[in-house]
């Protein structure tokens, strides 16, 4: 497996060194195949999706084709201004000089993506890494059985291996893998994974971008609109049956507001998913047995006042909202990455700040509030890669919006513009002018040092 990886990694490397990725029209003919590619096939995805995790249609079109053909075609629109070289200033002592920037491409980049969302985290960095010039190897999760499957068959036929090619394997596979030396690598999955691939990275001095996740914190406040609240945070949390990074990992209530705001949830729920939420076409599935034994064990972790039913058989839990939770109990750990939300309560605000700061920061922090005191306090008083305030998940879908972590969140930022920086080495040039020559820059230094400081002022 090593073996084969290595000549992989050397044959797109010879393939980016001929020069054969830089040009404006290359790139644009690559994106223009990608998103043929995406667009005759989008019922074969729509369908893996469904098979893997449960994905009615619409939600498969909106969180996955739909989110990554915007990027792809917001970054082709722009493209040809994202690649020209940038002039800037000059300082005065270097007068009759030029300073430019010069975007240019990586080289060979990995993209390592997971199985909750396998067709938009594999497809929009690949965006981003062919728009920006990059050859890339792609390593989806074997998790996602059948999207993984479908990429290699779509990716593999359409692109040439030494431009771009979807690799699969046991496990064991990304390990492998990560022995090789890329320009960069892309990885997106779970924090304990991204300290792996930060690791092996290291060995190379190879940049990297890890999108993490963590227990990303959801704050109700007494003032909010309650009912509209509890309306995103229900579709924000059980979206992809809880298996979202930014989903709402528990809630911090006031409260005064929680008996109102859980009335509201429990309406909320069952207008999206009826009665029996099991025989709804649009509440996902999780991904596998492994992951619904250790989902199906935190159930006893409090008081269940809406679900909590299980089917193994089926990979089912439905929505569930648990109170009365420990601050220190196993639901309070590690991301819970299903449909359980876990429900605190606070009196005063800095209470629930105190709260958030004690962990590790997380991916995303939810506030409902309407006053602007309140928000610009949490605002101020909490680090996170990104806020939403007054609803859900929505941030990430801005292309004007970076979207990315901070600290174990994770590290680098993507979506629209920054996607294509991600991918791209922005090279200081300076055009040096041979009219003209600084002097006092040479030894032996005879110009006084009064005269040495007023000169640095024209740097």
């Amino acid at each position: 497996m090593i073996a084969i990886y290595a000549e992989l990694v050397k044959k797109q490397r010879e393939f980016f060194l001929a020069g054969n990725t830089r040009s404006l029209s290359f790139r644009q003919r690559q994106l223009d195949l990608l998103e043929r590619l995406i667009s005759e096939n989008e019922g074969q995805i729509l369908a893996a999706l469904k098979a893997d995790l449960g994905k009615s249609e619409v939600e498969g079109y909106l969180t996955e084709v739909g989110f990554v053909l915007n990027e792809l075609r917001y970054l082709r629109k722009r493209l040809k201004r994202l690649m020209k070289p940038k002039p800037v200033p000059t300082p005065l002592a270097y007068v009759g000089s030029r300073s430019r920037i010069i975007p240019e491409p990586y080289g060979v980049v990995l993209i390592i993506s997971p199985w909750n969302y396998p067709f938009q985290l594999t497809i929009a960095p690949l965006v981003g890494a062919i728009a920006a010039g990059n050859c890339a190897v792609i390593k989806p999760s074997r998790n996602s059985a059948h999207t993984t499957a479908l990429l290699a068959e779509l990716i593999n036929s359409a692109f040439p291996s030494e431009y771009v090619t979807v690799v699969t394997g046991e496990a064991g596979g990304t390990r492998a893998i990560l022995q090789e030396e890329f320009d960069y690598i892309f990885f997106t999955g779970s924090t304990g994974v991204g300290k792996v691939v930060m690791e092996a990275a290291a060995k190379h001095l190879t940049p990297v971008t890890l999108e993490l996740g963590g227990k990303s914190p959801c704050i109700v406040e007494p003032d909010a609109d309650l009912k509209q609240a509890a309306k995103r945070i229900a579709w924000g949390k059980f979206l992809n049956a809880g298996q979202t990074c930014v989903a709402p990992d528990y809630m911090l209530v006031h409260v005064d507001a929680k008996d109102e705001l859980m009335g509201e949830m429990k309406k909320a729920l069952a207008g999206f998913y009826g009665s029996e939420p099991k025989t709804s076409a649009d509440f996902g599935r999780i991904i596998n047995q492994s992951h619904f034994r250790r989902l199906a064990g935190l159930l006893a972790e409090g008081t269940v006042v809406y679900g909590g039913e299980t089917d193994p058989d089926k990979l089912y839990i439905s929505p569930t909202i648990i109170t009365d939770v420990l601050p220190d109990g196993q639901l309070m750990q590690d991301e819970i990455f299903g449909p359980i939300l876990p429900v605190l309560t606070y009196r005063e605000l800095p209470e629930a700040v105190k709260h958030i700061n004690r962990l590790p920061k997380p991916l995303a922090l939810y506030l409902f509030s309407r006053s602007k005191d309140k928000i610009e306090y949490v605002l101020s008083s909490t680090s996170s890669g990104g806020v939403c305030v007054n609803d859900t998940i929505s941030h990430i879908t801005t292309k004007w919006l970076p979207f990315g972590g901070v600290g174990a969140s994770g590290m680098g930022k993507y979506h629209g513009r920054a996607t294509f920086d991600t991918f791209t080495h922005y090279k200081s040039v300076l055009l040096s002018s041979t009219v003209f020559d600084v002097k006092q820059k040479y030894p032996p230094y005879k110009t006084p040092l009064s005269v040495v400081r007023k000169l640095m002022r024209f740097l």
